[in-house]
């Protein structure tokens, strides 16, 4: 068992978004993911099932065609897709992608 205090975590920039994994397993790894006011992560498929959990700030996510809204203590789940996302006022989000047999 750990415990992960998320408030505290810090992150790296989307550049070295590698280093932001903070748990790995076989069949998910959790990150943080952190990005300032006014920017943005492009899309890129994903292969995997997602989670995002907003630990602060607000974010605008697109998945495939439908774009939603997502603020702090809001969670977003979804499957296997082609996913963006991009803040006006600065986000830190955990993102934990599921993988699929």
């Amino acid at each position: 068992m750990r415990i992960f205090d998320l408030k505290t975590m810090e992150a790296y920039p989307k550049e070295e978004r590698n280093k932001n994994v903070f748990y790995q397993v076989k069949e998910f790894k959790a990150r943080i993911i952190e990005l300032p006011s006014g920017d943005e992560i492009p899309a890129c498929e994903m292969k995997s099932h997602v989670i995002f959990y907003v630990i602060n700030g607000t974010a605008e996510v697109r998945v495939n065609e439908e774009k939603t809204p997502i603020r702090e203590g809001q969670c977003l789940i979804t499957e296997p897709a082609t996913l963006s996302m991009k803040t006006e006022s600065g986000v830190k989000i955990m993102g934990i992608q599921i993988k699929i047999n």
